[in-house]
């Protein structure tokens, strides 16, 4: 049989308060050894340096281009989740085969789009500016270089985000509401279903262990001696008929 893949599943990272190098550089390890990654919310990753700084860095990184038919390249991304893109890329190797398959396995998005809105996200402790980032030292956040780049998005972002953590924040109370009302109602049945319970434990269903009284607990050790005892007679009788066989012999 083939054997089982390494990485089963999509892991979605939150962008925000990443910064930008840190974190493509792990993200090219991870993609490279066979993780698939989902990175939302580009728009909020962070790069060490002033807005003015990395604003005249890209451009310069924009005047780039080929001298004769520019349209040939190089081509300069200005959307945030294909600048992280373009980062990562730069740390594999792109043009072969495994580079390939690599890029594959990414997924960047500006904002947070269904279905990752409703799925648990992730952070990287080892790229977080909080962590990574001397306190007091300047930083910018790619979306803010991107619009003064060319992106024209940033606002429409950020409207669609205001949305979704107001429709997010509804759905967590009415989740809270609707857990201590689930809770209310297992303590309030607890004696009614004490029964069903110990006959699924002893089923071997779920994590339930029931401790109703002296009888149940008794219950499986008696069960165990009875086995004992049966497996001793059965013992016993094995050892009569091979005695009865060596006085035929004899």
């Amino acid at each position: 049989s083939p054997a089982a893949p390494m990485f089963e599943k999509t892991v979605v990272i939150d962008g925000k308060g990443h910064l930008l190098g840190r974190l493509a550089s792990t993200l090219a390890k991870e993609l490279q050894a066979g993780q698939k990654v989902v990175v939302v919310r580009c728009e909020e990753i962070n790069i060490s340096g002033s807005l003015f700084r990395n604003k005249l860095k890209y451009y310069a990184f924009l005047k780039k281009r080929m001298n004769t038919n520019p349209s040939k390249g190089p081509f300069h991304y200005r959307a945030p989740s294909k600048i992280l893109y373009r980062v990562i890329r730069g740390m594999m190797a792109h043009k072969k085969p495994k580079g390939k398959a690599a890029l594959d396995r990414l997924k960047v998005y500006e904002g947070c789009p269904h279905p990752y809105d409703t799925m648990k996200k992730v952070v990287m402790p080892r790229a977080h500016k909080n962590i990574r980032l001397k306190p007091g030292r300047k930083f910018c956040r790619l979306g803010d270089l991107s619009s003064l780049a060319g992106w024209r998005h940033n606002d429409l972002i950020a409207r669609l985000e205001a949305k979704r953590m107001t429709k997010a924040e509804a759905y967590f109370l009415k989740k809270k509401e609707m857990d201590s009302i689930m809770k209310q109602a297992k303590e309030a049945t607890k004696e009614e279903c004490k029964a069903i319970d110990a006959e699924l434990a002893k089923l071997g269903y779920g994590d339930i262990t029931p401790n109703y009284g002296e009888e149940e607990k008794a219950a499986p050790a008696a069960a165990a001696a009875e086995e004992a005892k049966e497996e001793a007679a059965d013992d016993e009788d094995d050892d009569d008929d091979d005695d009865d066989d060596d006085d035929d012999d004899e």
